[in-house]
């Protein structure tokens, strides 16, 4: 057991603080006619003007650090990070047609990313084909249109899916969209066992913040076992779900509750797989997370700190883990999308280097900055390169990737790292008896604790209690800078038109027997409780499309309808 200081060395420290407090700081305090008295982080944890010793007395260094690699994780899951290899630069892409997104995909590749990540429009994200009449005018808009797999096709024309990982933010189609791609990568020769990526496929997430649900929880929670399931046994090197805390705190949480509710939902999908039969490390090394990265700089370091550390413990102490890969916590970051502005769009850049700062110095796997024009539209290359840029010059002019874990052992990091982690197992406990995350999505607890945080944060901004460069502090009256922001452009009205045009040909040339014939056996696999992801790809194969495979699920499992919370 090691100790950092003895009890007479922490009594010391305690006094000189007391005298400081008493003494000193008085003296300078009136030296600031206005100030504020008391500081707290976003999630509202009351933070104190200096931190000794005598805030981590206790402190167990074996216990609670250890070392890289080594159990409970809380400085890394590698032994030599990033030492021995820069995290994955993955830019969130897609916008239009497969056309334009394969386009990006060059662009980037061509200038340094190191993996994709695709972007969807809605309608592939609810699982609507481009010509029903609820996805007009959405085609294309906020991520691209893959409504078959001919889309997927194009998306990675000349891009050898067997030497790329990709990433693909999807959920409630998420069998669909890996079938895609799975078909599409055997089409080019890729073996199964070469396939390398991850699909989010993360439903409890949806009710909870993203709301982009199609099927009622439990239903929702089956789809998404079933995908892990057949990944694992299938395409080893498939990432099957990215279990996110990112949307729940673009929703409006904070720090305590993101990583809380997150590591809920992660705690419900190992008990449904290990219902399954599924033996915990079988699958546990695929399990894979997805965080916010914010703005208060301190605060994320110790969160993913705290996170990884709660991780391991529940993966070794709950669930009897044996593998160590089993107790990793492997996570991709994206900077904070909800702390860009659309006031002084040029700040967008400082807060998104902080940020993905912060994610390095947590230890992220993989990393996305967010574009500066991001409050206004998907990114047009010279923003996305800006973003790219950012994260070359953190790996490469920094020295950041230098040390592992270079704040462990800060009384300040250690004490907020703690202080989180506490938190958010009162949080779990709470969840706990109320039966697991499952059950509390369904009576809508963490969907009114994130609406409840959001609120409180507002109401700050607005009232002056917490500051927003150039939204209430520092603001401009000249708002001409927003209009010199170069958007990209696009005609989604053409791109709507010729997915359209596209979805027709794919159905006039299909064997109309064969394809009946999948989305047949797909429903009957459904409504005996099957495994559907054998049954959704011969489908895929059938070219069926992503409306009429989810239009034959709903069948079958019906479709969500959210109860009012207030």
């Amino acid at each position: 057991m090691v100790k950092l200081f003895n009890k007479e060395a922490v009594e010391e420290i305690r006094k000189a603080v007391r005298k400081w407090e008493d003494e000193i700081v008085p003296l300078w305090l009136q030296r600031i006619p206005e100030r504020m008295e008391e500081f707290t982080t976003l999630s509202e944890i009351p933070v104190k003007r200096v931190y000794t010793p005598a805030d981590i007395e206790g402190f167990d260094y074996s216990e609670k650090l250890g070392l890289p690699g080594t159990y409970p994780y809380t400085r890394g899951i590698h032994a030599t990070m990033y030492r021995a290899r820069i995290w994955t630069m993955r830019m969130f892409s897609g916008y239009g047609g497969p056309e334009e997104t394969n386009k990006r995909l060059k662009f980037l590749i061509e200038h340094g990313e190191t993996g994709l990540s695709l972007a969807f429009d809605y309608p592939t994200l609810i699982g609507l084909d481009p010509d029903d009449p609820m996805a007009e005018g959405e085609v294309g808009i906020v991520g691209v249109s893959v409504p078959t797999i001919v889309d997927m096709e194009i998306i990675f024309d000349g891009i050898d899916m067997g030497k790329v990982t990709t990433n693909m933010t999807i959920n409630p189609p998420a069998p669909v969209l890996l079938a895609f791609y799975v078909a599409v990568a055997e089409k080019q020769g890729v073996p199964y066992d070469k396939i390398g990526g991850t699909t989010q496929n993360d439903p409890l997430k949806e009710f909870i913040a993203q709301k982009s649900y199609v099927f009622p929880p439990e239903p929702a929670v089956k789809v998404a076992m079933d995908l892990i399931e057949w990944s694992v046994k299938n395409i080893p090197k498939w990432n099957p779900i990215s279990i996110s805390g990112y949307h729940i705190r673009e929703a409006g949480s904070d720090a305590v509750q993101e990583v809380a509710f997150t590591i809920a939902d992660g705690i419900e999908y190992v008990r449904q797989l290990i219902a399954r039969g599924m033996d915990v490390d079988e699958f546990a090394p695929r399990l894979s997370f997805f965080w916010d990265s914010h703005i208060n700089f301190f605060e994320e370091v110790a969160k993913f700190r705290a996170a990884r550390r709660m991780w391991a413990k529940i993966m070794k102490e709950w669930f009897g883990a044996k593998k160590p890969r089993s107790m990793w916590m492997r996570f991709h970051t994206q900077t904070a999308g909800c702390s860009l502005t659309a006031q002084q769009p040029w700040n967008n850049i400082v807060r998104t280097a902080y940020e993905a700062l912060a994610a390095v110095l947590g230890g992220t796997q993989s990393l996305h900055t967010n574009s500066f024009d991001e409050p206004f539209r998907v990114p047009s290359e010279f923003a996305a390169k800006i973003a790219l840029r950012t994260q070359q010059i953190l790996a490469y002019e920094t020295g950041v990737a230098d040390v592992i874990d270079p704040l462990g052992g800060s009384y300040y990091v250690e004490w907020l790292t703690d202080e989180i982690e506490e938190r958010a197992w009162k949080y779990i406990d709470r969840i706990e008896r109320m039966g697991g995350m499952l059950e509390a999505v369904k009576k809508g607890y963490p969907q009114k604790e994130v609406i409840d945080a959001s609120y409180r944060f507002q109401k700050e901004v607005e009232e002056g209690k917490r500051f927003i460069v150039g939204v209430n502090i520092f603001v401009d009256k000249d708002v001409e800078e927003i209009r010199k922001v170069p958007l990209l452009e696009f005609d989604q009205e053409e791109i709507e038109r010729r997915q359209k045009e596209r979805i027709r040909k794919v159905r006039a040339m299909r064997d109309e027997r064969r394809w009946r014939r999948a989305l047949d056996e797909l429903r009957k696999a459904a409504e005996k409780g099957e495994n559907i992801m054998p049954y959704v790809l011969n489908a895929v194969k059938a070219y069926a499309t992503l409306g009429e495979i989810m239009n034959t699920l709903k069948e079958v499992y019906g479709v969500y309808v959210e109860p009012p919370i207030y």
